[in-house]
């Protein structure tokens, strides 16, 4: 089956394609083909992109979907009432039903806003039954999704039977990639550390971890458990010559510009990661605690380093959320740019919006005045997921209804009021 994407600006984030003012995009069995300003296709499903950006769908390498049922709950948290209300107040309520609808509803609100590729990092931590429903919920939703499967916060369990369980469940292909969660030697100790990078390597698996401040990455260099599998989560306070380590490793940087500065982890580490030879990328982090689309998080990215030196340009901040992602998975042959023998997974945003009306730097545009709204069409795999601004063949009322009854059900389980007074307050 051929689809044709036709007239509209293209943005490939391909160097070798650049950007197109006018250009076509032919796909064929779900991969890309062809990039032109003109393509003759007369068998082919037609898309008109007129008044449409055709580029990459975002890639969000770090995001706790199982959260989504206390959306906005947390907007005036710190980290430490964050990690208190989530971690040690609502979570030991969750059922793997509320595993199912939150993971589910998080990945779908991530496709509805363009994120076509997601590392959804679970750290729930209770039975199997929990990461099946989470495994269940990434699979019924469209897109690709990777389930970052570690234990859950403060836990210095090993996560070997579980890593290797799942990794059945996942053998064989499909959209759902597996990546180890690891914890890091200051929560866990060097010893369960050092075997979960063993685990890792093993099973051929990369690794997420998040990073805690000055010294974290020298004790993983010094330890040997530097890898180019590794992606690294926040790294707040980290100096460069740190940074340099994991680059010179091969390893990547995720950065979640609105989390790190709302919940006071310091500024995000965008310039200093550049300055150590990383390409930092971009994720969601929580939403709780901030929105859950792309745009949002480019603007903050964005504006946040252009305040301390001025360097960046739009064009880098759409490579973050693209193509460096993608490669930060070890996906970038897969996805993050419209490249022939790519994945089709590609977005087309409205710029006849008066929000954004009239484009004068598409890239310039995205990054400043873009948002969820201009989502018009989505593409997983060369599959129509949004038409016309509109999830395709989801029942939202249904899906609205059971994530409600999840939410109440849990909050009136842990005790906790939804009406602006919760006031998370961590153990002294």
């Amino acid at each position: 089956m051929k689809t044709l994407i036709t007239g509209g600006t293209v943005i490939t984030m391909d160097p070798a394609l650049g950007a197109l003012i006018r250009g076509d995009v032919l796909i064929e069995d779900g991969q890309i083909t062809a990039v032109a300003p003109h393509i003759d296709a007369p068998d082919a499903k037609v898309i008109d992109a007129s008044e449409r950006i055709v580029m990459p769908g975002f890639v969000d390498n770090h995001r706790h979907a199982w959260q989504t049922a206390f959306r906005g709950a947390g907007s005036d948290w710190t980290f430490p009432q964050w990690a208190q209300a989530m971690h040690h107040t609502v979570k030991p309520h969750y059922t793997p039903e509320d595993v199912y609808i939150g993971t589910l509803m998080g990945r779908l609100e991530a496709l509805h806003s363009g994120v076509t590729t997601m590392l959804d990092w679970y750290h729930v931590d209770q039975t199997s039954a929990h990461e099946d429903a989470a495994i269940t919920a990434l699979t019924d939703a469209p897109g690709r999704s990777v389930f970052c499967l570690g234990a859950g916060w403060g836990s210095d369990r090993s996560v070997e039977d579980d890593i290797r369980r799942v990794r059945n469940i996942l053998t064989g292909g499909g959209r759902i990639d597996l990546v180890l969660g690891m914890r890091g030697p200051r929560e866990t100790g060097t010893e369960t550390a050092a075997a979960e990078v063993k685990l890792a390597d093993e099973l051929g698996l990369r690794i997420s971890l998040h990073l805690e401040g000055p010294g974290a990455i020298a004790e993983l260099a010094e330890h040997g458990l530097l890898r180019e599998t590794l992606t690294g989560v926040h790294a707040n306070g980290i100096t460069v010559e740190e940074l340099r380590l994991l680059a010179d490793a091969g390893g990547s940087l995720s950065i979640s510009p609105d989390v790190e500065l709302k919940m006071g982890f310091g500024a995000p580490m965008t310039g200093l990661a550049l300055d150590a030879g990383l390409r930092p990328t971009l994720s969601i982090d929580d939403v709780p605690s901030v929105g859950g689309d792309m745009f949002s998080t480019l603007r903050t990215a964005f504006a946040a380093q252009r305040g301390i030196d001025g360097r960046l340009r739009s064009r880098d901040l759409l490579g973050f959320a693209t193509i460096d992602a993608a490669a930060s998975m070890g996906l970038a042959h897969r996805t993050g740019s419209l490249t022939p023998g790519k994945d089709a997974d590609i977005i087309l945003l409205r710029t006849d919006d008066l929000t954004i009306f009239p484009v004068s730097d598409p890239a310039g545009s995205i990054v400043s005045q873009g948002h969820p709204g201009l989502v018009d069409t989505v593409l997983a795999a060369g599959r129509v997921v949004k038409r016309d601004g509109a999830l395709v063949d989801v029942d939202l009322p249904a899906l609205r209804k059971r994530l409600l009854s999840s939410r109440d059900r849990i909050a009136t389980a842990a005790g906790v009021a939804l009406d602006g007074t919760w006031n998370p307050q961590p153990a002294a």
